[in-house]
C-alpha cells in the first residue's frame, strides 16, 4: 500500500492536488492511504520551499505545483 501525503494549509491549491491525487490513484484502483500534512513543522521537515507538495512513500515529488495526472501515477508506480 502506498502512503501519500499533500502537504499544505489546505488552500485552494492543496485541495486541488488532493483531488487530482485522488482521481489518479483511484483510476489505478491501487490501495493507498492519503494524509493531509497542514502542520508548518510537519512541512518544513520535508525541507521543500512551496506548497503544495505531494509525498510518496517519504519520497517528495512535487513541490509548488500541481503535476498532471499522468505524472502522478508515474510517481506512484515506480519500484522502491
Amino acid at each position: 500500500m502506498l502512503t501519500i501525503k499533500v502537504l499544505g494549509s489546505g488552500c485552494p491549491n492543496c485541495q486541488r492536488l488532493e483531488r487530482e491525487t485522488r482521481a489518479a490513484l483511484d483510476a489505478l484502483s491501487i490501495d493507498y492511504e492519503l494524509i493531509k500534512v497542514t502542520d508548518y513543522a510537519d512541512i518544513v521537515a520535508y525541507n521543500i520551499l512551496q506548497t503544495p507538495a505531494l509525498v510518496i512513500n517519504e519520497r517528495v515529488v512535487s513541490a509548488g505545483k500541481i503535476p498532471k495526472r499522468s505524472d502522478i501515477v508515474t510517481w506512484a508506480t515506480l519500484p522502491e
